[in-house]
């Protein structure tokens, strides 16, 4: 199986197993970390069934806009008809490794949750890079650290259960190549989130 088919196949149950008032209250702490302003455009990759989709809207207000994407057809149908009454959010079927967006779109790219599954994490890098504005931020984000994402997709499928962050050096390093600067890594009991900045 490969992972469109296993989020596909896990759509339907997703928000049931995971969107816990537990995670709710992380998120709800978790997104002003990102340093998001009133006004900017975000790309939520990976966005699933949309639990991010609230507070990004929240956080860039009306005269922001937020783009979601992510590779399953039945993760976007879950996210449309949770969120088709907010008039700027706009969810498609994409794959920040395969599709490319115009340059200098973005005002920041939020990844939760999704990048352990990115076959491709350099070639993800670099659209990011070639999507954000100049002096655009990329978030990473997860409300586990590494180990505890190691340890998690270990038990849940074989589909996943290589999908793992790459250790520290090696993200710093994949993001330097790719033209970013400024990169904080917090990898603690329960978060991890790594942002930054397009050079």
């Amino acid at each position: 199986m490969g992972a469109k088919d296993y989020f596909d196949k896990a759509a339907e149950t997703w928000d049931a197993k995971f969107l816990t008032p537990k995670l709710s209250s992380f998120l709800e702490k978790l997104v002003p970390q990102f340093g998001l302003e009133a006004g900017q455009t975000v790309l939520d990759v990976g966005t699933g069934t949309g639990v991010l989709i609230p507070y990004l809207t929240k956080a860039v207000g009306p005269e922001g806009s937020v783009t979601a994407i992510d590779l399953s057809e039945k993760m976007v149908q879950k996210c449309k008809t949770k969120n088709f009454h907010i008039k700027n959010v706009k969810v498609e079927v994409k794959t920040i490794q395969e599709d490319s967006f115009l340059p200098e779109t973005f005002d920041a790219v939020v990844c939760f949750g999704v990048f352990p599954h990115l076959d491709n994490k350099q070639k993800a890098l670099h659209n990011i890079n070639t999507a954000l504005k100049p002096n655009g931020k990329l978030i990473i984000a997860h409300a586990l650290s590494s180990k505890e994402i190691s340890a998690h997709h270990k038990k849940a499928s074989p589909t996943v259960m290589h999908d793992m962050l790459p250790p520290k050096n090696t993200l710093i390093n994949m993001l330097e190549q790719e033209g970013f600067k400024q990169i904080s890594i917090k990898d603690e009991p329960g978060l991890y989130l790594c942002t930054a900045i397009k050079a």
